[in-house]
């Protein structure tokens, strides 16, 4: 867990139906960016693992859980707060690292300054 920072928490609400959302849809405010790889819902560092696919040359992205507004689970999308260019723009992940106390840190200090 990365202290300091919600952003790695579901918003109240949001995952009230219990259920996988692996390969759910991931719509960003500005359209979609491709499909949930991975779901972690651990309490305090929950997150996302992304395949992006051809929308940024199929790179994988993650988001942490506190960017998640919503969850349709009749059309297994999910529904996050931030514009295509805000993910792309976000610090890169990498597998090997992504676990680590210092990528959270960058990662969630990235996606906090927009608010959540």
């Amino acid at each position: 867990m990365v202290s300091g920072t919600g952003i790695w928490s579901y918003q109240q609400g949001v995952l009230d139906v219990a259920g996988d959302i692996t390969g759910y849809s991931i719509h960003a405010t500005d359209g979609d960016i491709g499909k949930v790889d991975k779901a972690n819902n651990e309490t305090g560092s929950s997150y996302l693992i992304v395949a992006t696919g051809p929308w940024i040359f199929g790179k994988t992205v993650m988001l942490p859980a506190g960017v998640v507004a919503r969850v349709d689970h009749e059309n297994k999308v999910v529904h996050v707060r931030r514009s295509k260019d805000d993910i792309k723009s976000a610090p890169e992940y990498d597998e090997s690292t992504y676990a680590s106390e210092t990528y959270r840190t960058e990662l969630g200090g990235y996606y906090d300054r927009f608010g959540v």
